[in-house]
């Protein structure tokens, strides 16, 4: 169920790159597979009949589209061939797609729950109190298991800054979780300058 997907703790599967979070896919897509034997992905085609290609061209560069059902609904998502530094590639050869439909088939799967406070305010017009709920829940929780190495994943995976500071202020009245967090903070500071 979806309820199940946004509590899953990802925490440990997270690639960083540059100053973003990303969920590795092939994880993602085995936990899909696990909460729905049925779960699969279509990536859109664009073309003329045996001219086909996997992504749209848009002067030069290019766009996937990847539709993923689970439990029966399909959600379609978007995504530009991007390079290392997350910028439109020129005329994208067959790996930098490749990349894309993976990034967007991952992508997709966190509109079905999957991980989806990684993607807070990426394109979000205004702050979704379920997505602030989510990550606090996700945040105690680790806590309370004394799990404070996936308590500091859910924080730093948060990436918009006005959805930390909503969730911080959130935390407000349980100090001890948000002290946890600093001082796993400072802690992975002081190991990293030796």
């Amino acid at each position: 169920m979806i309820e199940d997907l946004l509590k899953l703790d990802v925490s440990k599967h997270i690639e960083k790159k540059a100053n973003l979070s990303y969920l590795s896919w092939a994880w993602a897509w085995t936990q899909a597979l696990k909460a729905d034997n049925n779960a699969h992905f279509q990536v859109q085609m664009w073309g003329k009949p045996g001219e086909e290609k996997c992504y749209m061209d848009i002067n030069g560069t290019g766009m996937v589209w990847v539709t993923v059902t689970m439990f029966g609904k399909p959600i379609t998502c978007q995504l530009p061939v991007m390079d290392h530094r997350n910028k439109p590639i020129i005329a994208p050869d067959a790996f930098a797609v490749n990349t894309a439909i993976m990034r967007c088939m991952a992508k997709g799967l966190a509109l079905h729950g999957l991980g989806l406070f990684i993607y807070a305010g990426e394109d979000l017009p205004e702050q979704d109190s379920g997505l602030i709920d989510n990550l606090v829940y996700e945040i105690k929780d680790h806590y309370e298991k004394d799990d404070l190495a996936g308590m500091y994943g859910i924080w730093e995976a948060i990436a918009d800054n006005e959805v930390r500071i909503t969730v911080w202020k959130t935390l407000a009245p349980d100090s001890k979780v948000r002290s946890a967090i600093k001082a796993y903070k400072e802690k992975l500071n002081s190991t990293e300058s030796k």
